[in-house]
């Protein structure tokens, strides 16, 4: 794997880490009439997001690379933000998760591209993987929010 690559794995990889504890705080600290619904569906998605969290580092580690593996380290280029705790209201709580799986299928989309420029095809395939999930997401939320 070309280091342009693993860098951007890398930063890709701490973007789901970010998100992975931003979602458990948004999970935590939703609050309102749709509570139960946002709260639970909340929860399937810190899992499955752990899900890849996992596969992205091993994904580097088989090609020879460093996952980052700390919260000081993805911090340092993450480009998601963290949040603040506090309580937020339902409807706020999907917007900013669909930002945020937004931002991660566009970060998908160009590892992907430059893998196949690459001709990384274990990276490819696992962004597709990645792309198809974050569409159904993206889908799932806006079809909340209407």
């Amino acid at each position: 794997m070309k280091k342009e690559l693993s860098n951007e794995v890398n930063i890709y990889l701490a973007n789901i880490g970010v998100s992975y504890i931003k979602l458990h705080n948004l999970h935590w600290n939703v609050v309102g009439s749709q509570f139960k619904a946002v709260h639970e569906y909340l929860e399937t998605l810190y899992d499955a997001m752990a899900d890849v969290l996992d596969a992205t580092a091993e994904l580097l580690k088989m090609n020879g690379e460093m996952p980052m593996a700390s919260m000081k380290d993805y911090l340092a280029v993450a480009t998601i933000n963290e949040l603040e705790s506090s309580e937020v209201d339902a409807n706020s709580v999907m917007n900013t998760v669909l930002n945020d799986m937004e931002d991660l299928k566009i970060q998908a989309l160009s590892i992907r591209k430059l893998a196949s420029e690459e001709d990384q095809f274990d990276v490819v395939s696992a962004m597709e993987n990645d792309i198809e999930n974050y569409n159904k997401t993206i889908w799932f939320i806006k079809s909340m929010l209407k």
